[in-house]
């Protein structure tokens, strides 16, 4: 126990010592997409909302080419695209792979036109064969460390017996695999890179630069010592503890959770979750096994056991609910997000562990104590056990796809700003994208002071695509501003924008301009 309190010591200060830091989003662009340039930018400037690492950044011509002669620039927060002084007229996009802190690729596209548009497009997405590796990796080391590691911390320290380590060894044989592949993988979604290029040295070097790299490595130190725990030696209980807090420490070391604000409180709150969800899901394999046998032998372990597991359901509630806060930050995202509907099924599937697991404490351990013909069913409640957790593993690898809503940067609207003598319109497009829009129209006088209208009409069309004016009718909101929502502009271009403001029942002010709608 000394040696846990040391290294949870550690892991505390690692804590306090080590910056905030989360998963990267991109805040700003210059120029900003979907600009129509007269002439070609020197650079196009990526800002994210922290320090980012390049990954595989590329740059696709106005003539479709792929181009290797940009020059790639990082300082902090901000990536330098410098574009080649031949850059043709056209459409050009500028595809970006940066590694955010947590270990984690984000990538995306930005398209500026040189001139007229063209037809050129954005790269193809991330392979799906590949995406389904990762995420089978994933559920490989999470049995490895849950079930594996975590089923010989529960024979060593809690059964005192070696009965029924079938399943923990397959999930250690599955997990050690898993581990070095996800590594791999991973290199291959940051470099964008096919799965072909496992064999070669760039992906591997990429990962191990990151967070994970580390992390992963004590993972798989976890999984051996677990393997070696599983001996008759002097050292297998010791093996098994160190292996058990190995489990912790790699899932504080990295990821979307333990590089959460503020880390002091989410490194240690992760580290307990993980040791939680490896006591009680390691514990339900080797159970299963031994309330097979004779209720004297079993009735002892599942009693301590039982009691023991209180304390674990309480960290994992504590820990679970308090990360759930710092990720989501707002009820609503539990809906609203990808993240937050994976953590909602989540919830939904522990509350049904939680059930089984009261079922099992409060009635059946009870019936085993008087009657044997009670382990079927104790045996058969374990086994369901074992399946929820099985399905909240597969739910939870999915978490490596999903931005947490702390993390999702709202979007910059698209503003345009008409001055006259008379008047100045200031007019904000939400999100400034071919869709749905919300505009914001901010009328005021020449000096700056809102100015007063009867009635406000916004007046849309695309001559270039042959869309007539489309006049829509804005209402006065709260704020002082005129409002008009979710107007649908089917097409990116420059729009031509007319703002009639009546005044008076004898004057009206019309200002308009263009505006340039994104893709």
């Amino acid at each position: 126990m000394r040696l846990f309190a040391a290294l949870a010591t550690l892991l505390l200060v690692a804590g306090f010592a080590t910056g905030a830091s989360a998963h990267a989003a991109l805040v700003s662009v210059d120029p900003a997409s979907g600009s129509i340039l007269k002439t070609a930018p020197k650079a196009v400037e990526l800002r994210f909302n922290e320090t980012v690492t390049p990954g595989a950044i590329r740059l696709i011509d106005g003539a479709g080419r792929a181009r290797d002669d940009a020059r790639i620039e990082a300082a902090g927060e901000t990536i330098s695209v410098v574009m080649p002084p031949d850059l043709p007229q056209g459409t050009a996009v500028v595809s970006y792979r940066v590694i955010s802190q947590d270990g984690h690729p984000v990538a995306g596209s930005v398209i500026f036109s040189v001139g007229a548009p063209t037809a050129t497009k954005p790269p193809a997405g991330a392979d799906g064969g590949l995406s389904a590796l990762i995420w089978l990796a994933r559920i490989g080391l999470y049995l490895g460390l849950f079930v594996g590691v975590g089923g010989v911390f529960f024979a060593r320290w809690v059964a005192w017996s070696m009965t029924g380590l079938s399943v923990p060894r397959v999930g250690l044989a599955l997990g050690i695999p898993s581990a070095i592949v996800s590594l791999g993988v991973l290199g291959l979604d940051l470099l964008g890179l096919p799965p072909a290029a496992l064999v070669t040295v760039a992906p591997w070097k990429v990962a191990f630069a990151t967070s994970a790299g580390p992390a992963l490595l004590v993972a798989v130190a976890s999984m051996l010592l677990a393997m070696m725990a599983l001996r008759s030696a002097w050292y297998a209980r010791a093996f098994a503890m160190i292996a058990f807090i190995g489990v912790g420490l790699s899932l504080a070391m990295t990821g979307h959770a333990a590089t959460a604000p503020p880390e002091m409180l989410t490194r240690p709150a992760i580290f307990l979750h993980g040791l939680g969800v490896a006591f009680w899901i390691g514990a339900l394999a080797p159970l299963a096994a031994l309330v097979s046998k004779p209720a004297t032998a079993a009735l002892p372990v599942v009693n301590r056991f039982s009691r023991m597991a209180v304390l674990a359901v309480g960290v994992l509630a504590l820990t679970g609910l308090g990360l759930a806060i710092v990720q989501l930050e707002r009820p609503s995202a539990l809906i609203e997000t990808s993240y937050g509907a994976i953590l909602s099924i989540k919830l939904g599937l522990a509350v049904l562990l939680l059930a089984f697991a009261a079922l099992n404490r409060f009635r059946l351990t009870s019936a085993l104590a008087r009657d044997e013909k009670a382990a079927p069913a104790l045996r058969r409640s374990i086994l369901l056990e074992c399946a929820i957790a099985l399905g909240i593993f597969a739910l939870v690898a999915g978490w490596r796809f999903t931005p947490p809503p702390r993390t999702i940067v709202p979007e910059t609207p698209l503003a345009i700003h008409i001055h006259t003598d008379k008047a100045m319109f200031q007019v904000l497009v939400s999100p400034g994208k071919a869709g749905a829009n919300d505009f914001v129209l901010q009328l005021m006088t020449g000096e700056g002071t809102l100015l007063g209208a009867k009635e406000v009409t916004l007046i849309l069309n695309l001559p270039e695509r042959g869309i007539e004016p489309m006049a829509q009718a804005a209402s006065l909101g709260p704020d002082g501003y005129w409002h008009v929502r979710k107007v649908e502009l089917p097409f990116a271009g420059r729009w031509h924008v007319r703002i009639d403001a009546l005044v008076t029942d004898f004057e009206q002010i019309t200002l308009e301009d263009d505006l340039e709608l994104a893709p």
